[in-house]
């Protein structure tokens, strides 16, 4: 029999100047892209945290600071998967220019109002995308001491 295990992800809440860091990417069986933040799996071995701030440069060649820890959401896609996924909110220093992960198509820096529209049109990886950033806005935070990792 086997065990179940829910999937481990971290994904980072960045704003500058009224806008979302997002990703825009084609996943596997879709028509369109989607969009998300910048997000991804746990790697073995690795510490959330370090996990947030890997998938922030690979997935967008910014670098940032995680300044707040919004919580761990979950979620079960269509598929069935459950979600464990740990969100933080973050503030970009400096843009690293280096290359992107395969995966990511594009990289954009998009209004509330923006995302909203994506919402609408079925265009958001995830109801937690709009829901981080709903949680963010409120302040909605925890503090970064409250992950215990060795």
């Amino acid at each position: 029999m086997s065990r179940w295990q829910p999937f481990v992800t971290v994904a980072s809440v960045v704003e500058r100047a009224g806008c979302f860091l997002m990703v825009e990417e084609a996943p596997r069986g879709s028509r369109t892209t989607l969009f998300n933040q910048p997000a991804g799996h746990l790697e073995p071995g690795e510490r959330i945290k370090e996990a947030a701030l890997r998938e922030l440069r690979e997935e967008t060649a910014w670098q940032v600071a995680l300044t707040d820890y919004l919580g761990l959401y979950i979620y079960t896609a269509a598929n069935g998967k459950t979600f464990h996924s740990h969100g933080f909110s973050g503030m970009a220093l400096a843009h690293l220019g280096t290359p992107l992960d395969p995966a990511i198509l594009a990289v954009h820096w998009l209004t509330l109002d923006e995302i909203e529209a994506l919402e609408h049109q079925g265009r958001l990886r995830s109801p937690l995308v709009l829901r981080r950033i709903r949680d963010a806005r409120a302040e909605r935070f925890f503090s970064m001491d409250s992950l215990h990792e060795p």
